[in-house]
Parts: C-alpha cells; sequence; structure tokens
C-alpha cells in the first residue's frame, strides 16, 4: 500500500521556484526509514546512471564537504571532467550538484529535475513510502552526471553510509574522514557504532583512504575493509601534514601524498583540520588516479594551484569587515573544538563574539563549551527552521556554561547579529583596548546559510 502523503504527479517544472517547492513537498531529510529499496528502484528506472562513472565515495563526520571541494579542485585542475555531490546546501539547493568544479545554475537544475520527475511518480506508486527529498536529489545528481557526462563523480554521503541514499554507488575509492559522535539518534551513541555505519560505504575491492580515526572507530573501519578485500591507506602512516604555518588568509603547507612530498602548498582555508582534509583529498586523487599501483608524483604546479583555488563556503568564512563576521558550520562538539582551535592559530580577534543557533536534536551543551574559551559573550538565536532549538532553551543550556552575565537572548538571527556586532565594536569597554572585535556565527550549516544570505555573502 503506497503511503498516502506521497507527493501528486509531477509536472514539468519551469522556474528553480517551482522545484524547490516540488522538493520540499517530499520527506524532509530528517524523515528517515532507513533503506536503498526507493532510492535503488529510483536509479533502476533511470537506468543506473550512476554505474556509468567512477565515484569516489565520502562519508565520516566532519570534514566531509571541504575534502570533497579539495578532491574536486584537484581533479578539475588535471583536466578531468568532474561532478560532484555535497550535502546539506549552505544557502541554494543547487549548490548540492556540481560539475566541473561549478553549481548548477537555476536552469540546468531545473533541466535536471524534469529529466527524472516522471520517473519520481512510478516509484512512489510502487513502494511503501514516496521517494524523499533527498533521494530525489541523489538521483537527480547521478543522472546530471551520466548526462553531463563526467570523468569521475565525487559523492559525499548525507548521513552514515550503509543505508545513505547515495550508497547505490559503488565507490572506486572511499573516503573516511574523522569519526565522531553526531546524529547519535540514527546512527548510534558510541563512535565504534557510527563507524559500523559509516563502514558500508567500503565496497568490494575498492581502495580506502582513512584520516586519522579514534581507535575504536579505526578497528570497525579496518575490519571491513579486510573483510571485503579493499586496500587501505591511512593518514600517519601512509600520508599526512608534515607541517603547516598559519598566514594572512590561509596556511602554507607541507604535505606527504602517497607518490611523493609536495611543499609550499598554500591552501586560503584555516585550521589544522582544513591541512588535514588536504593531505585526505591529495592522497584520495592519488589512489584515484593510480588505480592502487604506485605511481610518479602529480606536477607540484598543478598541485599547489589547484589547492589556492579552493574555497569552502560557511566555513572560517570572513564575509565582513569592521567588525569582522565569520561564518562557520560547526555543529557537533569535534566541529566546535576544531573550529575554536583554528580561531586561536589563525586570527587575532578580542573580544569574539558567538551568534549561536543549533538544531534541537544536537548535543548543544557541548557544543557550546567546546567554544567557551573562545567567547568572550554569547547571542543565543535560532533559524527559521521547525527543527532549531528555541532560543530561550538554549539560553538556558548556555547560561550554565557562561554564566548570567555572558549569555544574550535574540531569537531573531537579524537582530543577534546586529547585537553581536555592536559588543564587538564595542571591545575596548570589554577589556580589549586594541578594538579587534570580531562575530563568530556558528551552530549549524542552516544557521550559517541564514547568516550568509542576510549578510550578502564575502565582500
Amino acid at each position: 500500500m503506497t503511503d498516502s502523503s506521497a507527493p501528486d504527479a509531477p509536472r514539468l517544472a519551469e522556474t528553480y521556484a517551482e522545484v524547490e517547492d516540488a522538493l520540499l513537498s517530499r520527506w524532509p531529510e530528517t524523515r528517515l526509514e532507513p533503506s536503498l529499496d526507493r532510492i535503488r528502484a529510483f536509479t533502476e528506472v533511470l537506468g543506473d546512471p550512476q554505474r556509468s562513472y567512477p565515484v569516489i565515495h565520502l562519508t565520516g563526520t566532519n570534514g566531509k564537504t571541504s575534502t570533497s571541494r579539495m578532491v574536486d579542485a584537484l581533479l578539475t585542475t588535471l583536466e578531468l571532467r568532474t561532478g560532484r555531490f555535497t550535502s546539506p546546501h549552505v544557502e541554494r539547493m543547487t549548490e548540492r550538484i556540481s560539475i566541473d568544479g561549478e553549481p548548477l545554475d537555476d536552469e540546468a537544475f531545473v533541466r535536471a529535475f524534469n529529466d527524472v520527475a516522471a520517473y519520481t511518480h512510478l516509484v512512489d506508486e510502487d513502494q511503501p513510502h514516496p521517494l524523499s527529498f533527498f533521494e530525489t536529489v541523489v538521483g537527480m545528481a547521478y543522472a546530471a552526471f551520466a548526462d553531463a557526462p563526467v570523468e569521475v563523480a565525487v559523492v559525499e554521503v548525507g548521513m552514515g553510509g550503509s543505508w545513505d541514499a547515495t550508497n547505490v554507488a559503488d565507490g572506486a575509492v572511499a573516503v573516511v574522514t574523522p569519526i565522531a559522535v553526531d546524529h547519535a539518534r540514527y546512527l548510534g551513541e558510541s563512535v565504534a557504532a557510527i563507524a559500523q555505519e559509516k563502514a558500508g560505504i567500503i565496497k568490494p575491492g575498492a581502495q580506502v583512504v582513512l584520516a586519522q580515526q579514534p581507535q575504536e572507530a579505526a578497528v570497525v573501519l579496518l575490519e571491513r575493509a579486510a573483510e571485503v578485500g579493499a586496500t587501505v591507506v591511512r593518514e600517519g602512516l601512509d600520508f599526512g601534514v608534515i607541517s603547516r604555518v598559519p598566514g594572512v588568509g590561509g596556511q602554507l603547507l607541507s604535505l606527504q601524498g602517497l607518490r611523493g612530498r609536495y611543499d609550499d602548498v598554500f591552501l586560503p582555508l584555516h585550521g589544522a583540520h582544513q591541512a588535514q582534509n588536504a593531505a585526505v583529498a591529495l592522497a584520495t586523487v592519488e589512489a584515484f588516479l593510480s588505480g592502487g599501483d604506485a605511481g610518479e608524483p602529480l606536477d607540484e604546479e598543478l598541485v599547489r594551484g589547484a589547492f589556492a583555488e579552493v574555497t569552502s563556503p560557511g566555513r572560517l568564512e570572513v564575509v565582513r569587515r569592521s567588525p569582522s563576521i565569520v561564518l562557520d558550520a560547526a555543529h557537533n562538539p569535534a566541529g566546535a573544538e576544531a573550529t575554536a582551535a583554528a580561531l586561536e592559530d589563525s586570527f587575532t580577534f578580542s573580544p569574539l563574539i558567538g551568534v549561536v543557533g543549533v538544531m534541537g536534536d544536537k548535543d548543544a551543551e557541548g557544543l557550546l563549551a567546546a567554544f567557551e574559551p573562545a567567547l568572550a559573550h554569547l547571542v543565543v538565536t535560532q533559524n527559521s527552521t521547525s527543527r532549531a532549538m528555541p532560543a530561550e532553551e538554549l539560553a538556558e543550556v548556555a547560561r550554565g556554561i557562561y554564566g548570567e552575565d555572558r549569555v544574550t537572548v535574540a531569537p531573531r538571527l537579524a537582530d543577534a547579529i546586529d547585537a553581536a556586532a555592536a559588543l564587538a565594536e564595542a571591545g575596548e569597554a570589554l577589556g580589549s583596548p586594541l578594538g579587534s572585535g570580531a562575530v563568530l556565527v556558528t551552530g549549524s550549516v542552516v544557521t550559517v546559510g541564514e547568516a550568509r544570505t542576510l549578510l550578502g555573502g564575502p565582500r
């Protein structure tokens, strides 16, 4: 029996707004029914487009999107035609599907939807539950990549691995960025349980690139690789960051790859975690190109050129000056710790005022605690989605960590940013005679995306 909530039979869309409405009418990304049945049925009626090109598949808790963008930049610089699927988007759905390093424009996004729309209804009618928003966009991406056609697709999971909709593709290279506890309601309460779910993207005969992991995660991932006959390379053993020097606008790296050493690599992103992502991305591309065999080092100038052009919106992104406003999508304690460390080694903001809005299912206490040493004052807020933790509820948690005097409540995000900017500009009054105050907006990709829209992006 088909779910009565299945959307009406689709019609061809003419505008991006119509596509957005049609996609949002489907099950949201937060409503999960762990199964690959619907996406398999969908890709099957589409002709299994995900099998027409090799796939680099990425999972992990933090760093997936930045690493995907770096892999894409390297492959594009090497003159390969790429498709990239990432999620969630920061501001617009079109960001999720990129070809040759650029998101689809509105016209191409509408075309990608129309190409699969009729098939969504066939699947909806035949399955116990309708296709979700995420499953539909995955199908759009895989079909758009086949239509391009691309020579390699860089695909980031939405959540987990085993039953994530992207996992109908078999990655020639499976990449696992650092694992920590997040989405515990869906993936498990322990690092080992989460690693078990994420290990599902490791397929027979694949090459596996592992970032440094907690021991309990590493054990699970290595067991899975051995079970399916996959070849593993590990950060810290086979590749890694040799050195990093923070500087204006980014950092200068020396990286040890699988094929050789690459020095004087400028990365215009901040933090040790982004240097780690760069090492993982480099090893991933080397593994993909070599097919498991040793090869010559990549051209150093091409590597430098690729990394120098990398961007990652909403990841320690400075979008305003006077006072500086920085956006960072950290949404769990591990991400917040990495961001706080990057702020300390890459910036001299004083005071730094936090604007934080989190989702209701997140570890708000752990995230706020991780940021506490870095923030002089906290303005708690909420984004516009129904999943947002109410600002007053978040404030109660914050007061237990920061104290009454360091917490302000501003439920509207625009008001919260204005209040934080005023506090940052009054830096001298908060004991910072240099007056180099700044604002950090963080806590959720959605919060950061809404702030980026309000502020008009980088200036």
